[in-house]
């Protein structure tokens, strides 16, 4: 005997009906209505979970970008203008596992003047042979080098968007100006002071490269008349951990220190995106909502069609509730077939687009993201368990829901009356 032959008969009946023979047109309808059913709930589930695969990786794209620039956490002394005890804070810091790197800053905000053109700028102090621990710049300059940041030489390394709106290049002149002021006899004046371009970097994120400076710390210093670096800026093992381990030193650190990780320093940007991916969630789970009402449609017409069979269970002493179980066994089983393909579809597509989508751009020879636009050319893409996991149990939560009027609906069909006019 076979495992099928041994399930309850509410089970045989409700795979009997979903396999829905084709005795009569109308069962053929009904079969096809079923396809639909199916379908539709599959290709929801696959555009779900590709549309937020692809929605993943654009952010951890740019998340990637952005850290390369950013410190995972920043520190900073409350009571003073400076860090003066950075060397101390900085073995602190080193001795929490999950710290990789820490490297002193410098940061203010300034203009740079070219003939008459000016840009702001974030101009960040740095030590050049101690950044590559917390940031990748080093590895993103295009023209120069970060090593040419000697103390006071007042070189700057430029981000590459902002060098080319400025109109220059390495070894050209431009005067920074800083927002604080000095006394002079006529007033107070911004301070300036002139720098030659060292170098141009090029993190890939537009907001970084069109506006963000580096000076050798010592030279930072001088311009904000700091006896000490601003602060310590750290990288850790997982970014993903920043606000855990930022909570942990300060415990762990002595001294009235303020602790800022990467994902306050750039909150609304992480709330936006969290908000677009809810919101494409509700939308794109439409889809999955409209084929389940296409599964009512077919339960009822399965229930209109099938009265005298389920009139005949009646009168041998199937129970209402038995009659509810099949039609519902009936309809979350096409659920989670469904579901179950769009999976299967959606998992595989997430995990291959970066050769679908070239095969898809060569074959209409068009190309979905212009690198001069975007700074990137490929579709990323960053497939999560867990979201394919919630998309899967929220279609066949659809479908079960799906199924009880329907099956409410046959458990109340009187044998009598169905079997009136057979």
């Amino acid at each position: 005997m076979s495992i099928i032959q041994k399930l309850p008969y509410e089970w045989l009946v409700g795979l009997r009906y979903t396999r829905a023979g084709k005795r009569s047109n109308r069962n053929s309808f009904i079969s096809f209505i079923s396809l639909i059913s199916v379908s539709g709930i599959a290709l929801g589930v696959a555009a779900l979970i590709v549309v937020l695969s692809v929605m993943n990786g654009f952010q951890k794209e740019v998340s990637d970008r952005m850290l390369s620039v950013l410190a995972h956490i920043e520190v900073f002394d409350a009571g003073a203008g400076g860090m003066a005890n950075w060397r101390q804070a900085e073995q602190e810091a080193l001795r929490n596992p999950a710290v990789r790197g820490a490297a002193p800053f410098v940061e203010t905000q300034g203009l740079l003047v070219v003939d008459g053109t000016m840009k702001p700028a974030a101009i960040r102090g740095i030590l050049p042979q101690e950044e590559y621990k917390v940031s990748d710049v080093a590895k993103q300059i295009r023209q120069g080098s970060l090593q040419d940041l000697r103390p006071g030489e007042f070189k700057i390394v430029l981000g590459y968007a902002l060098a080319r709106s400025l109109g220059v290049g390495v070894g050209d002149k431009v005067t920074m100006m800083l927002a604080q002021g000095q006394p002079t006899p006529a007033g107070i004046v911004p301070r300036t002071r002139v720098f030659t371009v060292a170098g141009m970097f090029e993190a890939g994120h537009y907001d970084f490269d069109s506006s963000m400076a580096f000076v050798h710390l010592q030279d930072a210093e001088r311009m904000e008349r700091l006896a000490a670096p601003g602060g310590l800026r750290l990288r850790i093992a997982d970014m993903h951990q920043a606000p855990q381990v930022a909570k942990e030193l300060k415990k762990q650190m002595s001294g009235d220190l303020v602790l800022r990780d990467w994902s306050k320093m750039n909150a609304n940007w992480f709330a936006a995106v969290q908000t677009e991916k809810r919101m494409m969630f509700i939308i794109l789970t439409l889809i999955i909502a409209v084929a389940a009402f296409n599964l009512v449609s077919t339960l009822v017409m399965t229930v209109t069609d099938k009265q005298p069979d389920i009139a005949i269970l009646r009168t041998i002493g199937a129970s209402p509730a038995s009659i509810r179980k099949i039609f519902m066994i009936q309809g979350a089983l096409v659920g989670i077939i469904g579901t179950v393909v769009g999976v299967l579809l959606g998992v595989t597509v997430a995990l291959n687009i970066d050769v679908i989508v070239p095969f898809i751009e060569r074959l209409l020879g068009i190309q979905f993201l212009s690198r001069d636009i975007y700074l990137i050319s490929t579709i990323p893409s960053d497939m999560r368990w867990p979201d394919v996991f919630k998309i899967g149990g929220v279609s066949v939560l659809l479908a079960f829901l799906a199924t009880i009027y329907p099956s409410w609906a046959a458990s109340r069909v009187k044998p009598a009356e169905a079997l009136r006019y057979e």
